[in-house]
C-alpha cells in the first residue's frame, strides 16, 4: 500500500474510482438526475480527458494528481510446476499496483483565498470497495507534505454538506468550517460547505 504520482497508464483506473465513489456517495443527497450527468458515459469521458490532461500538462507546478495504490501479487499456486525461484520470479514480474484512490491539489481558486500561501484539495475519493484501509488518509498525509514543500500554511476544500462520512473524516484529522459555503441547483438546492486546516 502506498501513495504515488498519478502516471498516464493510471488514468482509466482514476477515472472509474471517481465514478464509482461518487454513485456509491453521492446517492445519499444527491439527485438521482444530477448524479448520473455527473457519472454517465459522456461524463466518463469527459472525466478520462480531464485526468489525462491532469497528469500530461497541469495548470502550473503545484497541481498535483496522487493514487492511493495496493500492490497486487499472482496467486502463485498456479506455477507450483516452475519450482520455488520460478514462482518468485514469476510472481515479481506480474506483480501491479492497483489504483483505489485518488487526491489532487492546486493553487486555491476561491477570490477571498491568497493562491500563493492557500491551497485546495480538490478531490479525496478512495473505491468504496477498498475504504476503512487507511488509503484517505495516506492520500491526505501525502498531499499535505507536498503543500509544505511548496510553502504553503493553508489548505481549504469544498464538501457537500449532507457528505457527514467525509467532513467526519476531515473533522478528525483536523480540519474545521470556515463560514463559506455556496448553493448549487442541481434540480433543487444543494448546499456546500468550505474547511480548512492549518498546515504550517
Amino acid at each position: 500500500m502506498g501513495v504515488r504520482a498519478a502516471r498516464l497508464e493510471d488514468v482509466d483506473a482514476v477515472t472509474s474510482t471517481q465514478i464509482r465513489a461518487w454513485k456509491a456517495v453521492y446517492r445519499d443527497f444527491l439527485p438521482p438526475i444530477p448524479l448520473e450527468q455527473m457519472t454517465g458515459p459522456a461524463a466518463e469521458k469527459m472525466w478520462r480527458r480531464q485526468w489525462e490532461e491532469a497528469i500530461l500538462s497541469p495548470p502550473t507546478p503545484r497541481h498535483r494528481l496522487l493514487v492511493a495504490v495496493e500492490r497486487v501479487v499472482p496467486d502463485t499456486d498456479a506455477f507450483t510446476a516452475l519450482g520455488p525461484g520460478g514462482i518468485l520470479a514469476t510472481a515479481a514480474q506480474r506483480a501491479s499496483d492497483r489504483v483505489v484512490g485518488l487526491a489532487s491539489h492546486g493553487p486555491a481558486e476561491d477570490p477571498d483565498l491568497h493562491p500563493a500561501t492557500t491551497a485546495e484539495l480538490m478531490t479525496l475519493l478512495v473505491d468504496p470497495n477498498h475504504i476503512r484501509r487507511g488509503h484517505g488518509s495516506r492520500l491526505l498525509n501525502a498531499t499535505v507534505d507536498h503543500l509544505r514543500e511548496d510553502g504553503y500554511n493553508t489548505v481549504v476544500t469544498w464538501v457537500f454538506a449532507d457528505n457527514h462520512p467525509m467532513i467526519g473524516f476531515l473533522e478528525s484529522a483536523g480540519w474545521g468550517e470556515d463560514e463559506a459555503e455556496r448553493v448549487l441547483d442541481m434540480g433543487r438546492p444543494i448546499r456546500m460547505i468550505r474547511l480548512t486546516t492549518d498546515i504550517s
